[in-house]
């Protein structure tokens, strides 16, 4: 994409906004639908928490401060809309948080648009077992290779925190694939 800054004044112009944001979500939409998807698991969940994060995207731009990069922002809204839709569905239900991503594992078999196979689902499961944060910082890490740097940008925790998140994780993932 051409120089931030320049694209950054055209998202925030009246007279280019809506182009620019065109060519945001064109240029984002991909990368941030399988960053959700990570988190949400479904197809069609995914599709609803991408376009809640491009409305948030869009009536937030005049807030945009610029002490990121656009990409960690984004992504952290993506982020917080994904854990929001979670959230939102477990107390709709009046069940946990961990139960909801429980059901969503289990119909992850009966999703048309998942491809995983059964090691992928185990894998699943087991990163399911995972405290919130750990499972944000494997998923990022793991699934979608994202570096540290990134990932503290996008999280805001240092680049040390995320290292020990991810190795714990790691060694929890692995406990539960030899045990199960």
């Amino acid at each position: 994409m051409q120089d931030e800054k320049q694209f950054i004044a055209e998202l925030l112009n009246p007279k280019t906004q809506n182009e620019a944001f065109r060519k945001l979500v064109r240029e984002y939409q991909r990368p941030l639908y399988n960053h959700i998807r990570t988190i949400v698991l479904n197809h069609d969940d995914t599709d609803d928490v991408l376009q809640n994060t491009f409305v948030k995207i869009f009536q937030n731009l005049k807030n945009f401060k610029g002490e990121s990069k656009l990409f960690s922002w984004m992504y952290r809204i993506a982020t917080n809309e994904a854990i929001t839709f979670i959230n939102q569905r477990a107390k709709k239900s009046g069940i946990s948080n961990e139960e909801v991503q429980e059901k969503m594992i289990n119909s992850l078999q009966a999703d048309v648009d998942y491809d995983g196979d059964e090691i992928q689902l185990k894998l699943q499961k087991a990163v399911a077992t995972l405290p919130e944060k750990q499972q944000l910082v494997f998923k990022m890490k793991y699934f979608e290779e994202m570096k540290y740097e990134d990932l503290s940008d996008i999280l805001e925790t240092s680049v040390g925190a995320l290292k020990a998140s991810y190795f714990h994780a790691v060694k929890k993932i692995e406990e539960y694939l030899n045990t199960n």
